[in-house]
């Protein structure tokens, strides 16, 4: 089936575009301060153990989310996609000051435009409803939530040390930021 291929061709092609990301936007300690406090390892590792537990369960244990296959697929794909785009537009809208680790380099300054008006960490939401698509993909409850709720967990422990190395570099300022903007989902967290 298109859709399936589909889904698979961009589910295969993501993590290959996200480890040359996280290769090529490595900060250094010679030119940054890197503040990451093991959350780039610990972000790695989760996810790796949560897809391969999700994907284990949902393969052995019945718990099949009750909707129609091509449904299912289809919104997988969709939220996939949002996020993927979601993400990539965060990215490119910090441009030089995206890092793979935490770090804070020479000339930061705190973006507040795209998406940036209106939530802090949009390159997580992105990252968040990209692996929605994949826990939803298998069709399985307990794949779902295996992959969802540890990865979601690491992702905001990885949002306090960001936020940590923010407040640290630009006090007031971040704070103010902090107080005029949402988390991850506009006017909700």
């Amino acid at each position: 089936m298109l859709l399936s291929r589909l889904f698979l061709i961009v589910a295969v092609l993501w993590p290959v575009a996200e480890i040359v990301l996280q290769v090529m936007t490595r900060a250094k300690r010679a030119t940054s301060s890197v503040r990451d406090r093991g959350s780039h390892a610990a972000l790695w590792i989760v996810i790796a153990l949560a897809l391969v537990a999700g994907s284990l369960l949902a393969a052995r244990v019945p718990a099949r989310i009750p909707v129609p296959t091509t449904w299912l697929l289809l919104l997988s794909l969709a939220l996939l996609i949002a996020g993927l785009v979601i993400r990539t537009m965060a990215i490119l809208t910090l441009g030089r000051f995206f890092t793979s680790n935490v770090a804070i380099q020479a000339g930061h300054t705190i973006v507040r435009e795209g998406l940036y008006k209106h939530i802090r960490h949009p390159s997580y939401t992105g990252l968040l409803l990209a692996f929605l698509a994949l826990a939803l993909s298998m069709g399985n409850w307990i794949g779902l939530v295996v992959v969802v709720v540890p990865i979601t967990a690491v992702v905001l422990y990885r949002i306090r040390v960001e936020e940590s190395a923010l407040m640290e570099a630009f006090g007031q300022e971040y704070a103010e930021y902090r107080r005029s903007t949402r988390c991850l989902v506009p006017y909700v967290y």
